[in-house]
């Protein structure tokens, strides 16, 4: 298969779970009587076409363009780090205490610091199951998926404990200093944090395409028997990977912090947890920095258009949830396909049973 037509077959890969989402969106909205077409125009319309709309559009897909591509490079690799939402939110916990304990500084010094708090955190955190992964052949998704939930309780108990803003009316860190904080641009959401997520995406960009890295995390991804027989260090490699998918994922988790949130709570991601959302744009950007870049805008897009539905027509919001878990069911039908082939397999064995059938 030559270039071109790999290029468009993933984009046909990525769009058509989309579109069977919306479709089936669409018979839902036709079900209690509203005209899909209306809904789906107000919910691009506001959040792509007017300059409030694609400003704070900008500003969600920030930590999900970041969250995306730590999931991306490791996707790539054949190595499934399913800890970036711990990582994610370790990041932020720590550039949220450094954010009100460190006082005094400038707000550039502050802000700078912060971020490396975030990264470092990240990357620590990411030590752990990149050294089983690497040296012992420790499973690293059931490792990463059980270190989540311990980093959640962990942050949880310090949020409630030591750390708890005593004048807060719920569960929360104090606020962080103002000179800890991202400011906000033209009066809208958008704030620099936006551009130092694009900052990694360059980055990544000119890794994943025009570096030596690049090609080595695409080599271990494909065979890693025959990358390391080639004389390549996988186990080297592996921890280069996981400590970079930690270094972006506590950025993503600092930058949340200083540019959103300001406080951590216990609800500081959300729900499912802006890692966890990483992973389906990751999916739905093919593993490619520009693809999770656009499905990072995509999946803002979606959360931006979706309090207005509310307002302007007679459909809930969460329809777009349900828009979003059918996108996910989607690409886990591609994925175990694109992994195992069970369902090409299938396909091919029921059409030699039927033309066997017809020949008898």
């Amino acid at each position: 298969m030559n270039k071109q037509k790999k290029w468009v077959l993933n984009i046909g890969n990525s769009i058509l779970p989309v579109l069977l989402a919306f479709v089936l969106g669409a018979i839902l909205m036709l079900a209690i009587g509203e005209n899909p077409w209306d809904v789906y125009s107000i919910m691009i319309g506001k959040s792509l076409f007017t300059v409030k709309g694609i400003l704070k559009t900008l500003h969600g897909a920030a930590p999900l363009i970041l969250t995306g591509l730590a999931i991306a490079i490791t996707f790539k690799a054949g190595i499934y780090n399913m800890g970036v939402e711990g990582q994610m939110l370790l990041g932020g916990f720590m550039a949220g205490i450094a954010g009100y304990l460190i006082t005094g500084l400038p707000p550039v010094i502050h802000v700078a610091l912060c971020l490396l708090i975030g990264i470092a955190s990240g990357m620590l955190f990411a030590v752990i199951p990149a050294v089983l992964k690497a040296y012992f052949k420790v499973n690293e998704m059931v490792v990463t998926l059980m270190l989540n939930y311990a980093m959640i309780e962990v942050l949880q108990f310090l949020t409630e404990g030591p750390f708890r803003d005593p004048a807060s009316g719920f569960v929360s860190t104090p606020r962080i200093a103002e000179t800890a904080m991202f400011n906000k641009l033209w009066g809208s959401e958008i704030t620099p944090f936006f551009f130092v997520a694009m900052g990694v995406f360059a980055i990544m960009y000119v890794v994943f395409n025009r570096s030596r890295l690049g090609f080595e995390v695409t080599a271990i991804g494909k065979n890693n028997r025959f990358a390391e027989a080639t004389g390549m260090d996988v186990k080297k490699k592996i921890m280069t990977i996981m400590l970079i998918s930690g270094a972006i994922s506590g950025l993503a988790g600092a930058g949340h912090m200083m540019s959103d949130q300001y406080i951590y709570s216990l609800n500081f991601s959300g729900l499912p947890g802006l890692g966890w959302d990483g992973m389906l744009i990751a999916l739905l950007g093919m593993h490619s920095p520009v693809g999770v870049m656009i499905a990072a805008v995509f999946y803002s897009a979606l959360i931006t258009g979706s309090q207005s539905i509310a307002i302007y027509s007679g459909v809930p919001k969460e329809i777009v949830a349900v828009i979003q878990g059918l996108i996910v069911l989607f690409l886990a039908i591609q994925f175990i396909e694109r992994r195992t082939g069970v369902i090409s397999r299938w396909t091919r064995m029921m059409r030699t049973k039927k033309i066997d059938g017809v020949e008898e």
